[in-house]
């Protein structure tokens, strides 16, 4: 697993050009089925692949903490929301709550999550290959082929269930 997800990246850059280009065309023109094929494809993808194997996402970049996840999990740990941001959190750029750095402060020696139940949505959600609307989604996606093995391979099983 180690050796793909070093070679991830390369691989992800090697068919970014394909990849934007696919990514285009679909936003033209969205199969009427899309949302059922991605569902399907991530689905599939989940069956054969183990996250705990990888942690890349984990490792490698931050989640966006919403207000409700900073309430959430600060209420887990039972700490008061402003020492929960100060002590994990920053501001970014986009004005966004994210952690200070990375790998995540949750994520342990076995690349289990620490705040499993309670992690941000955007982790819950990772790497958004089921989401409706997929095809609104699509920079987001690009960025995740680089860090997501199950990712770049339902972007690559799409490229062939979809002709445009």
């Amino acid at each position: 697993m180690q050796d793909k997800i070093n070679n991830l990246p390369k691989l992800a850059k090697d068919k970014h050009k394909e990849n934007k280009t696919f990514f285009a065309k679909l936003k033209k023109k969205p199969p009427k089925q899309l949302d059922y094929l991605m569902q399907e494809l991530h689905q599939k993808e989940f069956e054969r692949t183990d996250c705990l194997k990888c942690a890349n996402c984990c490792k490698t970049t931050g989640p966006l903490f919403t207000d409700k996840d900073i309430r959430r999990i600060s209420k887990y740990l039972r700490m008061k929301e402003q020492e929960f941001i100060d002590q994990y959190l920053r501001i970014d750029e986009e004005k966004d709550y994210v952690l200070q750095s990375v790998p995540c402060a949750f994520l342990d020696a076995d690349n289990y999550c620490s705040i499993y139940e309670f992690r941000p949505k955007a982790c819950q959600e990772f790497p958004h290959t089921d989401r409706k609307k997929f095809q609104q989604i699509s920079n987001l996606t690009l960025k995740n082929v680089a860090i997501c093995p199950a990712a770049f391979n339902i972007v690559e099983a799409m490229k062939k269930r979809i002709d445009l």
